[in-house]
């Protein structure tokens, strides 16, 4: 039998490493992965990741998935080191990596710090604002290593712990997971975005009294947006453009996309753009999430 045979008869571990900005959420991810059946390890050193994934190593671990936690509390962690490691897990033919990065805007931070009033890592002689600004500048490398970046700022726990279960959930299902994303610019663009598309060029049922207490959800709301003479044309377009893209993001290896879609206040537009692209490319996947981070009523659902 050949290397590549053999090879191809190893079935790949899953490991998930949670990384990312202090007070994020890291924690709360973490007890998600060890609740779904994963081996959770958190504040790992960075030394140890080698060792603990090392080929020698994985013969003997079962094949048991694994959630690993690696942040700047370990306050020797060199980033570039780490992003180099993580460089060398993707490269690894028995290994299914995923690296969820949590971040937060710094506002929503602050804010949990305070409640906590716990000093922050980084700077635990100084203000709360310095040790974000450090942390930030340390975990950049790292931010663009991830496949899944989790912004939390808009959610609660029990919602990432959802939005972890359908990405990360050791069952049977695999594929893209999609996640459709509604947004008002009032309240600035969502950071885990990978695609995101502006639609307040299109007409604005805001400005219609029989609509405005409408949301983009609602048929009549939906009528009058579409009837907007560049709809169709920004719509053939628009659904060519990502048809085209996901293949290649899947061949690419990306196992999440969030596609945002963003208008003046999240309610109208952006949710009538998200609604009807998560129907279209719920034939691609049945792991469709369409959020709808800025009204409150109709925040989440899931496409089967």
């Amino acid at each position: 039998m050949s290397s590549q045979e053999k090879t191809n008869m190893v079935n790949k571990r899953k490991v998930v490493i949670v990384t990312g900005m202090s007070g994020a959420g890291k924690s709360t991810g973490l007890h998600a992965l060890e609740d779904m059946g994963y081996e959770a390890i958190d504040n790992l050193p960075l030394p140890y990741l080698k060792r603990l994934l090392s080929r020698d190593e994985a013969e003997h671990s079962e094949d048991i998935p694994l959630a690993i936690c690696i942040d700047a509390r370990n306050r020797s962690m060199p980033s570039i080191q780490f992003s180099k490691m993580l460089d060398e897990l993707y490269e690894r033919d028995d290994i299914d990596l995923n690296v969820i990065y949590f971040d937060c805007d710094d506002s929503t931070l602050i804010n949990r710090f305070s409640e906590t009033r716990r000093p922050h890592p980084i700077a635990p002689d100084r203000p709360v604002p310095d040790g974000i600004v450090r942390e930030r500048e340390k975990m950049s490398p790292i931010r663009g290593k991830a496949t899944l970046i989790m912004d939390t700022s808009n959610l609660t726990g029990a919602e990432t712990k959802r939005r972890l279960v359908e990405a990360f959930s050791l069952g049977g299902d695999t594929g893209l997971v999609i996640s459709i994303m509604s947004f008002g610019y009032s309240r600035g663009v969502p950071r885990d975005a990978d695609l995101v598309f502006d639609v307040r060029f299109l007409r604005n049922p805001h400005y219609d009294p029989l609509l405005k207490s409408f949301t983009g959800r609602d048929p009549k709301v939906a009528a009058f947006v579409m009837a907007d003479p560049n709809f169709e044309k920004f719509k053939t377009q628009l659904l060519d453009l990502i048809t085209f893209l996901i293949p290649l993001y899947v061949e690419e290896g990306k196992t999440h996309l969030t596609i945002a879609f963003g208008c003046t206040g999240g309610r109208h537009r952006s949710v009538m753009m998200a609604e009807l692209m998560g129907s279209h490319f719920a034939d691609y996947t049945r792991r469709i999430n369409i959020v709808h981070r800025d009204t409150p009523m109709e925040r989440r659902r899931k496409s089967d």
